[in-house]
């Protein structure tokens, strides 16, 4: 008697992965429902019928991902990437104005956040140069892979979206650590990220933290000497660089390699201080103390924190909310779509949401490992730190321990450009997954 066999195709999918995805697209969707109905019960929203079709459509767009073989499109990302930046710089320029940025494109009530887009066309493109630039130095395929990630990056800022623009530096930092890129080198971006944010906050923070004026406060509030640091940094950066070529001395290298993190960060702050707004700096801020601007960017906090607070360990039930019903948690269905989980379902139903994302982010990391192309591992990589980093920032926000950055929470917050990207990239990982024993 001949038993029922799937296809080989279908058998070997990480169903774990889909189910996965489908449940927290649930979850999204009766919390998109709840986030319409206001104290009276009257529904004023109806956001999560859109949201409906577009888990539905998103299906089909990972069902065509999923059929794809992505090792052999991989010559045909460069087109694709080209694409992509054509079409980030049409948005610059003749973009929709949404929430002070121009980064949406469409007709009418109907369009697209390319940058939610660029993000994984840019993951498939990374993934072919830095497999085959495997031979390749360290340094080299560092600098190629920063232009790659840095041009859609760079667009994304112009328009301005901060919070789009910041996905880009996690993909690039676990892709680079996939494809075997020296430590030092991505020990160096983490610390000029981190400096960076440093250096891009003090002038703000002298403001508010200090209204009566101290030294920092006097400091930072004066470009000139801010300029002036740099430029010592650069000529200490200079001889240190000497001493190195000249006595080959391991210290004058960490010397070096320090100095120039700090000249990079506050370059690059003083470029972010030009190209964000006080607002979004603002934002990144009022994580450290909420209370600097409490009817202002530090309303959201203080509202999300009060609303998860509220919520107990078993939450007020589905409908229930108090804090969310009355409105007082803004973009509670996108942003701050956490804190009406953790109010209705309390903290079991938050702890319940983030085991499903680990558990999520678990699977992806086992298809890291267990195939067999190396593209298609750079891939996986890279849909995990931006899966990772999405999930961190957004529940990090709601919960008052990372800065507003305006980053929605995959399959649960509201919005057709973020839910049909993250099926997009959940079919490429159940391609992979089929065939990662055959590459």
């Amino acid at each position: 008697m001949r038993h029922f066999q799937l296809p080989k195709f279908i058998s070997g999918l990480d169903y774990f992965i889909l189910i996965l995805a489908l449940l927290l697209t649930a979850f999204g969707i009766a919390s998109i429902y709840s986030a319409g109905i206001d104290s009276e019960g009257v529904r004023f929203s109806n956001e999560y019928s859109k949201q409906i079709i577009w888990a539905v459509s998103g299906l089909g767009i990972m069902i065509a991902a999923m059929a794809l073989d992505i090792s052999r499109l991989k010559d045909y990302t460069v087109f694709a990437y080209m694409a992509i930046l054509l079409l980030l710089l049409y948005t610059r320029f003749a973009g929709r104005v949404v929430n002070g940025a121009r980064s949406w494109i469409g007709v009418g009530e109907y369009g697209i956040q390319p940058a939610e887009f660029a993000k994984i066309i840019t993951i498939l493109f990374l993934a072919r140069y830095l497999d085959l630039s495997d031979q390749s130095s360290s340094f080299k395929r560092l600098i190629a892979s920063l232009g790659i990630t840095g041009i859609p990056v760079l667009l994304i800022l112009s328009q301005p979206d901060f919070g789009s623009a910041l996905v880009f530096f996690p993909i690039l930092i676990v892709m680079l650590y996939v494809g075997g890129i020296d430590r030092r080198y991505i020990l160096f971006i983490l610390l000029s990220i981190g400096f960076t944010f440093i250096f891009l906050m003090l002038p703000l923070a002298g403001r508010y933290f200090f209204p009566g004026g101290n030294i920092l406060d006097l400091f930072f509030q004066r470009p000139g000497y801010v300029v002036m640091l740099s430029g010592l940094f650069l000529i200490a950066l200079a001889l240190s660089l000497w001493g190195w070529l000249v006595f080959k001395k391991q210290y004058y290298f960490w010397l070096s390699y320090g100095l120039s993190v700090l000249d990079l960060s506050i370059v690059l702050a003083l470029a972010g201080h030009k190209v964000l707004k006080d607002y979004q700096i603002m934002r990144l801020m009022v994580f450290l103390n909420p209370n600097v601007d409490p009817q202002g960017a530090g309303w959201n906090i203080i509202q999300s924190v009060t609303a998860i607070g509220s919520g107990g360990l078993a939450g007020k039930g589905f409908l229930q909310g108090t804090q969310s019903h009355a409105r007082f948690i803004p973009q509670q269905s996108t942003d701050f779509i956490f804190s009406i989980i953790a109010e209705e379902w309390g903290f079991l139903g938050g702890l319940l949401l983030v085991a499903l994302f680990c558990f999520l982010l678990y699977r992806m990391l086992g298809l890291v490992s267990s195939t067999k192309d190396r593209y298609s591992m750079l891939v996986c990589g890279g849909f995990f730190g931006m899966f990772a980093f999405h999930f961190m920032i957004n529940v990090g926000m709601a919960i008052g321990i990372m800065p507003i950055t305006g980053i929605p929470l995959y399959f649960i917050s509201y919005g057709g450009s973020s839910l049909w990207a993250a099926f997009m990239a959940i079919g490429f990982l159940l391609g992979i997954s089929s065939r990662r024993y055959r590459m």
